[in-house]
């Protein structure tokens, strides 16, 4: 596994907690801990710098992909510190697609 960057350290390189959530399906009780759980390991599967595929993230993360692509729209928001998220199409046809966090 390649090293991995700490984009959002702070103190002693702990990533702070993602900011709370709203909307109108939102539930704190029901999809709070899930959707902070699942901010942090996915930030933490694209902190290494690398291109990654929904697919591969799914797997290395074991969340669904749906999920996945919903954190990544959520990190390029202000509220969730406009993150860099890049996107490449793979191959010339077809709708595959891999992300990867920006420098």
């Amino acid at each position: 596994m390649a090293h991995k960057r700490n984009n959002q350290g702070g103190l002693f390189g702990q990533r702070p907690q993602p900011p709370a959530r709203d909307g109108a399906t939102f539930v704190p009780k029901h999809d709070g801990l899930r959707l902070a759980a699942q901010h942090t390991k996915v930030l933490d599967a694209m902190s290494d710098g690398e291109w990654h595929t929904l697919g591969e993230l799914e797997l290395s993360t074991g969340y669904p992909q749906a999920s996945i692509s919903a954190r990544l729209r959520d990190f390029r928001k202000k509220r969730f510190g406009s993150m860099d998220i890049q996107r490449r199409r793979v191959g010339d046809v077809g709708g595959l697609f891999e992300y990867r966090l920006g420098g």
